[in-house]
């Protein structure tokens, strides 16, 4: 099976070009790298000739809120194009769990968006929904320091999973039929000041209900999963006590 992977040179689109691979699939990384450009269009006909699966695990490489909308819905739009014109059986893209409850974002504007686009294309999908990374949580520490250099974060509750689980999720799905939608979360639920805490011991970490996430208002229920979530193996405790030791 000939399956490409739109951002197939990042943190997720390796592992899953990887995991493919050994699998004995054609796998194929699309990106800038291999001189495939979803925005422009370049290259993005040729990669597709004889695909039966694209992946899109692309991320926004901006995130302004007109910036990540057109990033997502002209790669979006150009990728469903191609696929509809060569006849590609399967679409399946990473988007983000709650990103329908969260329109203070304009980064889940975009995903939304993105959504939107390919449940309207006509071509069969698998939208998976997926919580926060393990391995963004540094990043939200960093992201969320004041000028009090304390680390201002909502005490809603979380529920990461690792990339690795992604990758296996995002690779079960693409050699198999179309889902439609599907949550995938990591097993262990907890506050996101808690999380930041135990990821970045040394943050002067500031619970405040107030900051929301990222310009979006969130409960204990926004970011984690429903009941029919997929859940991941890896434990957010034990990824933490590996990633200090360094």
């Amino acid at each position: 099976m000939k399956i490409v992977i739109i951002g197939g040179t990042g943190q997720i689109g390796s592992k899953v070009v990887a995991r493919l691979s050994e699998q004995g699939h054609e796998a194929v990384a699309a990106s800038p790298r291999t001189g495939v450009n979803t925005l422009t269009g370049e290259g993005l006909r040729e990669v597709l000739v004889g695909a039966d699966v694209v992946v899109d695990v692309t991320n926004a490489p901006d995130w302004e809120d007109q910036a990540s909308l057109d990033f997502f819905t002209t790669s979006t739009r150009n990728q469903l194009a191609a696929e509809v014109e060569l006849g590609v059986k399967h679409h399946v893209a990473l988007s983000v769990v709650g990103s329908r409850e969260m329109p203070g974002s304009g980064y889940m504007r975009a995903k939304v968006a993105q959504e939107d686009l390919i449940v309207a294309s006509g071509v069969r999908y698998s939208i998976l929904h997926a919580t926060q990374f393990f391995e963004f949580v540094p990043w939200i520490a960093d992201a969320s320091k004041g000028e009090d250099g304390k680390v201002h974060v909502s005490p809603a509750h979380f529920q990461p999973i690792a990339a690795d689980d992604v990758a296996d999720f995002v690779t079960r799905v693409a050699v198999g039929e179309p889902v439609g939608a599907v949550e995938i979360a990591g097993p262990d639920r907890l506050g996101l000041d808690e999380a930041v805490r135990m990821a970045v011991p040394d943050a002067d970490v500031v619970s405040d209900p107030a900051v929301g996430y990222f310009g979006a208002d969130v409960d204990d229920t926004t970011l984690t999963a429903g009941e029919n979530a997929w859940l991941g193996e890896q434990r957010f405790a034990d990824w933490v006590g590996v990633a200090l030791r360094g």
